[in-house]
């Protein structure tokens, strides 16, 4: 058969395009099987079956008998493909046989190989696992080597991260030790100006001052004659001159006026334009006091003041004020209100809350003590106050407990932090319970004045309060060591109480571990405890304030116990009044106390000279309450040698001899000369003291605020007159003492009979002067 390889591709192409090879095969395979008689009538039937069929339906075994197909498999497409050449890709019977030598070869070199390898002796092979052993070894090397650098680069990285965070360090050192020598080099220069600018400020005031006095001097010497004549009115006859406040700046004068009272604005504004501007500032109308001034200011002024600043109020005060109710609706303007304090306004109604709640609902505080709100009120405030964080509802006996479930009511008062509940007397137990279920974030708890309130109102209050700090229970009978166990499920750390003798030791027992963090402890007039409670309380770390007074079993042994331990260190504040207290516990608190500041001895009569001596050492010291004990002029001249005192307090000290009243004029004249930064002083009862003691004073303590000198009857009306110019506030009477102070107005210790008598109306009467400059002016 002739090839069509070398055909035209026209040729080759019209052959597929017309399946000729396939048509050929399928009679060609017909012919070869079937073998019919009549070869061409067979070949026109097949002919006429495939052109029924469709050439794309065409099968090589199309022709042949179903009974006479043969079981092979193909090797192309088409055998005609093959015989006609036309696919070059198909396998040929050439390809196939090269195929088949070479399979055969590859596998006879493979086998023989592997029978080569295992007859052939290892003539080699010390050499053989020599080079593997050395390239073992060389592997091991490398890995180890690799290990070690690995180490070594760490290491190295390590040591770079580290002085780059010492040279880090360095420049920071560098940097903060050049900023501190500019910043003190500037503040000396800053401070330099500022001294020469107020001591030439200084120097112009006391110019001012050395004239005012030569007039006073002038004038005083003109009216020598009239001895009765106050320095008031000589201030008034003779000519004041001009403070000259315009060399202050703006912003000094300004924080002047934030000391001043509503009313005392007001008349600033009245003096100068430059004035009434600054008191027009917005910052001082932040927080506006009616209380001081709700005997003169009118609803209309009320009204009128809150209208034009009430973008600018933060903190308004109407304690006491008798107002409109449509001046308490003029609240609602100030819709930046925080702080809202209507306590013992007679005239505060739920309506007038009503308004005030609508419309300032971002107050934080609000105190409605002493009103006659009920349980309307009670429904606001969960409903418009969401920010509510003060309540104070003391001494309202108009809600009941029901009132308190409306606390409650929509997002209720879960941010309510402090509240104030003394005096509802009305509240029982289900009342607590419902405060619990409303206010679950209270920390801070006052219930002052409750008769009613027992150890199960506590309970239920604290099961669902567990973040109280602090509770004041301050008149509460019933309140007994069970509350105490019942609080050890929260974090105290003040707890005040008052006037119990159902509290005893136990309550102290395991204090320093139910209480770890407690601060302040007062424990005023509580019967029970003893000195016990002291040895319990020493292991506290953290205690600042502890107040036992009047809790008269509690003496030496106690306070020794309490020193000994960690406390001592601590503790800032101690009042340890009516104990009974010797000197040589005061020795033990001067050595382990030294950073006490305040220090209450009153009415301890154990306490002598040696005890005052003891007392000057501690150095930190402040403040020194020494009345109604057995001190004298020697004490008290020990006493001047500690120059920080602040605060002392000298009423009622006696030492009853045929002398009397040991503290005299020389004691006081050392107190003034040394203690320059006394500011308040009580001397009432030391009835020895003259007019002399009061020019000391005014020489020496020149700080001097505060001056008590009641009972004072050889201290002239005229001499008190003239120190009340030079103090803020003072009391004075010539009366005689009292009969519970234990002697008269000799200073001889009253009998059975005189302390028996009954007291004459001037007795109890108790005048208290107290003079100011301001009256003065007046």
């Amino acid at each position: 058969m002739a090839s069509l390889r070398s055909a035209s591709p026209r040729l080759r192409n019209y052959f597929r395009e017309n399946y000729i090879p396939q048509v050929c095969e399928a009679l060609l395979c017909g012919l070869l099987v079937t073998c019919p008689p009549d070869p061409l009538r067979y070949l026109e039937e097949m002919i006429i079956t495939i052109m029924k069929n469709g050439l794309e339906s065409l099968l090589w075994d199309m022709c042949i008998d179903p009974s006479m197909k043969p079981k092979i498999r193909r090797l192309s497409e088409t055998y005609l493909e093959q015989l006609f050449e036309l696919d070059d890709q198909l396998i040929t019977s050439e390809l196939m046989i090269k195929a088949c030598t070479f399979y055969t070869g590859h596998l006879v070199k493979t086998h023989f190989c592997t029978w080569k390898d295992i007859a052939k002796p290892h003539t080699y092979e010390d050499d053989f696992l020599a080079e593997k052993m050395e390239r073992a070894m060389k592997y091991d090397n490398f890995r180890l080597q690799k290990y070690v650098f690995h180490l070594w680069h760490s290491y190295v990285k390590g040591q770079i991260e580290k002085l780059k965070d010492v040279l880090s360090r360095i420049k920071e050192i560098y940097y903060s030790a050049r900023l501190i020598i500019i910043l003190n080099k500037w503040r000396e220069k800053a401070r330099e100006k500022y001294k020469k600018r107020q001591d030439e400020l200084l120097l112009k005031h006391e110019l001012q001052v050395m004239k005012w006095r030569n007039k006073i001097k002038f004038k005083r010497s003109e009216e020598q004659s009239n001895s009765e004549q106050s320095l008031s009115e000589v201030l008034l006859v003779g000519e004041i001159p001009q403070c000259d406040i315009s060399v202050l700046p703006e912003r000094a004068v300004l924080q002047i006026f934030f000391y001043l009272s509503l009313r005392d604005v007001v008349i600033c504004g009245q003096v100068c334009h430059s004035w009434r501007l600054m008191t027009q500032t917005s910052s001082l109308w932040n927080g506006i006091d009616f209380s001081s001034v709700k005997d003169i200011v009118t609803d209309k002024y009320i009204v009128s003041a809150l209208q034009r600043w009430r973008l600018n109020v933060l903190r308004l005060n109407f304690h006491g004020c008798l107002l409109r109710l449509k001046t308490l609706k003029s609240v609602s303007l100030c819709k930046n209100l925080q702080e809202l304090n209507v306590s013992d306004c007679p005239t505060l109604t739920d309506e007038s809350m009503r308004y005030i709640s609508e419309g300032c609902p971002g107050v934080l505080y609000l105190n409605l003590s002493n009103t006659t709100i009920t349980n309307r009120t009670m429904r606001l405030l969960p409903r418009h106050f969401h920010n509510l964080q003060s309540l104070s509802l003391a001494y309202c006996r108009k809600f009941t407990d029901k009132g308190l479930q409306y606390l409650n009511l929509g997002n209720g008062c879960h941010k309510l932090i402090y509240l104030d509940l003394s005096g509802c007397t009305q509240i029982s137990v289900q009342g607590f319970r419902n405060i619990a279920n409303s206010c679950t974030g209270i920390m801070h708890l006052t219930l002052n004045d409750m008769p009613t309130l027992t150890d199960n109102c506590v309970k239920v209050l604290v099961q669902k309060c567990p973040h109280i700090t602090s509770v004041v229970f301050i008149g509460a009978p019933h309140i007994s060591d069970s509350a105490f166990k019942v609080l050890s499920a929260c974090d105290l750390r003040k707890i005040r109480f008052e006037g119990n003798k159902r509290i005893t030791d136990a309550c102290f027992k395991f204090m320093d571990k139910c209480f770890p963090n407690i601060s302040h402890i007062y424990m005023v007039n509580c019967k029970g405890i003893t000195d016990g409670s002291l040895k319990s309380l020493s292991p506290l770390k953290k205690l600042t304030v502890l107040n036992l007074a009047n809790c008269v079993r509690i003496g030496d042994m106690g306070l020794k116990q309490f020193l000994d331990g960690p406390v001592s260190s601590r503790i800032r504040e101690l009042n340890l009044s009516n104990c009974i207290l010797g000197d040589a516990s005061i020795l033990k608190l001067s050595e382990c106390c030294p950073n006490l500041n305040y220090l209450s001895l009153r009415n301890c009569e154990n306490l002598t000279d040696l005890g005052i001596r003891y007392i000057v050492n501690i150095f930190s010291l402040v403040s020194v309450d020494l009345s109604g004990t057995d001190i004298s002029n020697e004490g008290l001249t020990t006493l001047s040698r500690h120059k920080k005192l602040k605060e002392l307090s000298l009423s009622e000290c006696y030492k009853i001899t045929d002398i009397g009243i040991q503290i005299t004029d020389s004691a006081m004249e050392l107190l003034s000369a040394k203690c320059h930064y006394l500011h308040i002083l009580d001397i009432s009862g030391c009835i020895l003291l003259t007019d002399q003691m009061l020019e000391d004073l005014q020489m020496g303590c020149t700080q001097l605020r505060i001056l008590k000198m009641q009972y004072c009857r050889l201290i002239s009306k005229e001499a008190a007159e003239k120190m009340s110019s030079m103090v803020q506030e003072q009391e004075y009477s010539s009366y005689d003492p009292p009969s519970w102070f234990g002697y008269d107005n000799r200073g001889e210790p009253l009998t059975e009979q005189q302390d028996g008598t009954p007291f004459q109306d001037s007795d109890l009467t108790i005048e208290e002067s107290t003079y100011s400059k301001e009256e003065e002016a007046v």
